[in-house]
């Protein structure tokens, strides 16, 4: 059950890739700051709803909400470590992937 005060993002699985995306507003987004944020009830219930469509469409796999709170510059920031993680790919390599990227722009 979504708490009333709470913000949402929506995440899942890429079906193809298998790369974890977050729900844009006009479509899916490999980087959670461009993720569309649910402010309300109605916006939450609206994510939910992309979410069993996509996964219905068969684009993706495991959609679920995220809650966030707002960092500095606006951009989403998920309240859970496991949601925290998901952004930045997988950990195992900080030369590969979401790692490499955000290192070449100062973000990790």
């Amino acid at each position: 059950m979504a708490r009333q005060d709470a913000l949402y993002i929506l995440t899942a699985n890429d079906l193809l890739e298998g790369d974890v995306v977050f729900w844009s507003g006009a479509g899916w987004a490999r980087d959670h700051r461009a993720a569309q944020i649910a402010r309300n009830a109605d916006e939450t219930t609206a994510l939910d709803a992309i979410g069993a469509a996509e996964k219905a469409a068969r684009r993706i796999i495991d959609p679920y909400r995220v809650e966030v709170t707002l960092g500095a510059d606006g951009t989403p920031v998920p309240v859970r470590f496991r949601e925290r993680l998901r952004t930045l790919g997988p950990t195992v390599r900080l030369d590969l992937g979401k790692q490499a990227a955000l290192r070449a722009n100062s973000l990790l």
